[in-house]
């Protein structure tokens, strides 16, 4: 993606579909047809808007962009999963990965380039942080792939940290969610988080999505070591937090939970996890580690993991195994874009 001079029209809110047309002499009703072509045909040339004027459509190309552009490369595994990579405006790289399950085809997205995180069993934790990506950029992963109009869910999972860039996350869930943009029903979508507290109100405020926050480890010593947003971030504050909302209708809260070796699966930390979470309805999702180069961490037996699944399961947490995906195609996060990098 080359970056543009004039601004993109894919990624705007209709607020600012309506500031756009007051600019351009417009009337106001015509912001409500630009996002009917944006956000319901994916129209991918201005002229296509056929029931705006000629001279609302040349001063539309005059000062805009669409802003769509087509990923650089597709990985395919051999059970499915695609990774797609694509190049942002600030001449970074960022991937999305669709994960097709039986009827469910899942796209996973990425918020930022690199990350602030630095999590030490991520890849794109590695990388440091780039840049925020604008609502286009994240929009673009959406609705520049060909199984676009297949999608029934998606997944903020992908590169970054989506509430260390809470403004464009909130325009994007905008732009699909509402009435005048794509019209999801926010239970399709999933946001995760490693536990920004400082803005994890504000998603839980303002929208309707299901949460997946980034465990790991229960004990704040072992977690810290591990992720450093404990630092600033305790997993007790965003726990907290979560006890405040209701999670017992349509929402869901679910915890993600890397299962390493001899280091966060054994039974004091079944014992803890039971008392952190104590009175947040939720699931625990455990996952294998993809491997990444030069890690120290690796997983358990399968038999193992099933076994603390279990064990947690009995102890009244809801438990599953997440399947591992895309294995053969770098799946895990930042390995695609950080091989490109090079």
């Amino acid at each position: 993606m080359v970056k543009n001079i004039k601004p993109s029209l894919y990624g705007s809110s209709l607020e600012e579909l309506k500031a756009l047309c007051k600019e351009l002499e417009l009337p106001l009703f015509a912001a409500k047809q630009i996002a009917e072509w944006l956000y319901k045909h994916f129209v991918t040339d201005i002229d296509a808007m056929t029931n705006l004027s000629k001279v609302a459509r040349e001063r539309l190309k005059q000062h805009c962009e669409l802003g769509l552009s087509a990923p650089l490369k597709v990985s395919v595994s051999k059970d499915g999963t695609k990774k797609y990579l694509f190049r942002t405006s600030e001449g970074e790289y960022i991937e999305s990965a669709l994960i097709p399950d039986g009827e469910r085809m899942t796209l996973c997205v990425s918020s930022q380039a690199g990350c602030k995180m630095g999590c030490k069993f991520c890849a794109t934790g590695r990388m440091g942080f780039r840049h925020h990506l604008p609502a286009t950029e994240i929009i673009n992963q959406i609705l520049s792939i060909p199984e676009r109009d297949k999608l029934t869910n998606l997944v903020f999972m992908g590169m970054g940290e989506p509430l260390d860039n809470i403004d464009n996350l909130m325009r994007t869930l905008d732009i699909l969610t509402s009435e005048w943009g794509m019209a999801w029903s926010p239970t399709r979508i999933t946001v995760s988080t490693a536990g920004v507290a400082r803005t994890l109100p504000r998603l839980l405020d303002e929208s309707k999505v299901h949460i997946a926050v980034s465990l790991h480890n229960p004990f704040p010593e072992e977690r810290r070591e591990i992720m450093p947003i404990e630092n600033s971030y305790s997993i007790k504050e965003v726990c907290d937090i979560l006890r405040r909302y209701d999670f017992t209708h349509q929402r869901r809260v679910s915890f993600e939970y890397i299962v390493l070796e001899e280091m966060n699966c054994s039974m004091r930390h079944i014992k803890e996890l039971s008392r952190l979470l104590d009175g947040i309805k939720c699931r625990i999702n455990l996952i294998r580690f993809h491997k990444i180069p030069d890690s120290p961490f690796f997983s358990p037996e399968l038999d193992k993991i099933i076994e603390f699944r279990d064990t947690l399961t009995k102890r009244g947490i809801q438990t599953t195994l997440r399947a591992s995906r895309g294995e053969d195609i770098e799946a895990a996060c930042g390995l695609l874009s950080t091989a490109e990098k090079k």
